[in-house]
């Protein structure tokens, strides 16, 4: 599946249950053997994203669950840096009706999230998860709720694998508006549809686990969410009026994939956008072609098997055009009654026409001659000999601005004819 645009939402859905299959303890390494983040003060700023918790609160949870998910979420959490240029963290409770506990925008510190973590009374009522989900897609990811965008999203979900009404397609429409998923799953989960729901590599993002045992996979979650909700960034650079050079950090490596980039201006529909493929090596491309003083947005979409990477995007604006040409003028293969008017740069994705305008000095009639924007020189025909003229080349510019540039150009004396000669 094409990981879609947007950034971390984390969605916990939460359910107890002791019967479970118990993941043994593991040491917290990636597929290519590189240590997992650590629980410790190296999490701190490490992260951008909005984490959403979907907690199940409903009559099939005992007190004793609950308090564990609730113990788990604040160990969970602990390391991040909680504001709103970092982590931002939402909880939605599961019953009869979805409940929202709090908004993304609700706390800045970490010392307040876990006073409000701690604070969460269960609700009771019925599992409706499939309700809850849906909620989630259609609202908790607003901007009501505080939600940010050009942020990675993240569902993990914590399930028994009960609920009350169906999960499968408000989980699908999840995943398809760009949020990865996570799932732990503390009974015993149909595991080959949680393997199809959760986002590749199913190893590091399918858990299971009991209550009492949280401990065991919180590392390893909490390095799998900052895989993904890691501060990655796409840059617009050396931005002119018609080009920009976009950059990236190293997110897959030669032969893991490829990145999918799309840019286009941002009052178009991103359906429109022109669409590249580069190789997974790939750090940086050119943009060419663009519109002066004109608001783009472009997206890049690691492809791969092997990992999921949230897509990046960035928002820059061209340049207004400034006129650069002509910027020299040069006067070539002067004769008697015609000389060469020679201009640069040519630059003909900006310039629609030249016009080339002469006459005699110091006074005189004056004619013009239109030159195509491809062209940077024309020969000035039926001149007076032996005179100076000021020629005067002036780009017409597309978007309406001008440039001018003038020059004398002298034209040679006419030649006696041999029999007049003394």
């Amino acid at each position: 599946m094409a990981p879609p645009r947007c950034g971390v939402a984390l969605l916990l859905v939460l359910c107890g249950c002791f019967l479970a299959l118990l993941q043994p303890a593991a040491s917290p390494v990636s597929e290519s053997g590189r240590s997992l983040p650590a629980a410790d003060s190296s999490v701190s700023g490490c992260c951008e994203g909005d984490l959403l918790f979907l907690v199940d609160s409903s009559g099939s949870v005992s007190s004793y669950e609950f308090s564990k998910v609730r113990e788990f979420l604040g160990s969970l959490l602990r390391p991040f840096s909680i504001g709103p240029e970092e982590v931002q963290v939402s909880v939605l409770q599961v019953s009869t009706q979805p409940t929202p506990e709090f908004g993304f925008s609700a706390h800045s510190s970490g010392e307040s999230l876990q006073e409000a973590l701690a604070g969460m009374r269960q609700l009771h009522g019925d599992t409706n998860t499939g309700a809850a989900l849906g909620w989630a897609r259609e609202r908790a990811f607003g901007r009501g709720m505080g939600a940010r965008e050009g942020v990675p999203r993240v569902l993990v979900w914590v399930t028994d694998g009960v609920s009350s009404d169906s999960v499968l397609q408000p989980m699908r429409e999840l995943r398809e508006e760009g949020v990865a998923v996570l799932i732990v799953s503390t009974g015993h989960g149909n595991y080959p549809e949680l393997s199809a729901a959760a986002s590749p590599p199913t190893d590091r993002h399918l858990h299971f686990v009991d209550v009492d045992a949280f401990d065991v996979i919180t590392e390893e979650l909490r390095g799998a969410i900052i895989d993904i909700i890691r501060a990655q960034r796409l840059s617009a650079v050396e931005v002119t009026s018609r080009s920009a050079r976009l950059l990236w950090p190293a997110l897959l490596s030669a032969g893991s994939g490829f990145y999918v980039l799309r840019f286009g201006p941002s009052q178009l529909d991103p359906a429109q956008h022109r669409s590249v493929t580069l190789p997974g090596s790939a750090r940086s491309a050119p943009l060419t072609g663009l519109r002066p003083q004109t608001s783009y947005t472009a997206t890049l979409t690691p492809e791969s098997n092997l990992q999921y990477t949230a897509p990046l995007t960035v928002s820059f604006s061209t340049l207004p055009e400034e006129p650069l040409s002509p910027a020299r003028i040069l006067i070539s293969d002067s004769c008697p009654t015609s000389v060469r008017v020679s201009w640069g740069p040519v630059l003909p994705d900006s310039v629609e026409e030249f016009q080339v305008l002469f006459g005699p000095l110091p006074s005189g009639e004056a004619r013009s001659v239109t030159v195509s924007r491809n062209q940077n020189s024309t020969l000035l025909q039926n001149l007076r000999p032996n005179t100076t003229y000021l020629v005067t080349v002036t780009a017409q510019y597309h978007s309406g601005r001008q440039r001018a540039l003038s020059a004398k150009a002298c034209t040679l004396e006419a030649s006696l004819p041999q029999g007049n000669a003394s």
